[in-house]
């Protein structure tokens, strides 16, 4: 998901894989990633309560099972999806993660409290801002002007849009909190 400068799929492979393995299994022995496991293990501190909703709903949509926590494989199902996912996929996640009530569509207010919260988890200055970003993407994808985009309107529209696509994509661009993962690994290395 975006522009990951050293990163690749290539990190996933299996020479990294025991790593990988060694980490989750260090911050969660059980083997279950719980959401207050989950905001420890990416180093999600501090957050205010739209941040708190937003990692909350995205650890929801990592939750593939649907049991309350993340074991390895929905883990890394997660990472490969970040690192290597297609559009068609990022962009299905993208919808799941801002149908905040699951109703099946998006509506301004759900896109407007996600572009918020991950404002204040990236703490890096947008291009745009949060209410300006809702704007743009209702303006330019709601093509039925009802308020509400469904899955296919915002799949059509985004891909549609190359400027939508690349803001959407920069805006959640995980890589960072990969990268700190990388970092972190490094270090424990560098320990034993």
């Amino acid at each position: 998901m975006g522009n990951s400068s050293s990163m690749s799929v290539k990190e996933l492979s299996a020479c990294h894989s025991h790593q990988w393995y060694r980490k989750f299994m260090t911050e969660c022995p059980s083997g279950q990633l719980t959401f207050y496991e989950f905001k420890k293990f990416f180093g999600l501190k501090n957050l205010s309560e739209t941040s708190n909703e937003y990692v909350k709903t995205m650890f929801k949509t990592f939750d593939i099972n649907d049991d309350g926590c993340i074991d390895f494989m929905e883990y890394v199902a997660a990472l490969s999806l970040v690192l290597k996912g297609g559009v068609q996929q990022k962009l299905r996640w993208y919808f799941k993660l801002f149908d905040v009530d699951g109703s099946g569509c998006i509506d301004r207010e759900e896109l407007l409290l996600i572009f918020k919260a991950i404002e204040a988890i990236n703490g890096v200055e947008q291009e745009f801002s949060a209410e300006e970003l809702t704007d743009m993407v209702f303006n330019k994808i709601d093509v039925n002007g009802d308020g509400e985009l469904s899955l296919d309107e915002f799949i059509e529209g985004i891909q549609a849009d190359e400027v939508l696509s690349v803001m959407l994509t920069q805006s959640l661009d995980l890589t960072h909190i990969v990268s700190n993962i990388y970092t972190d690994m490094g270090s424990e290395q560098q320990l034993n």
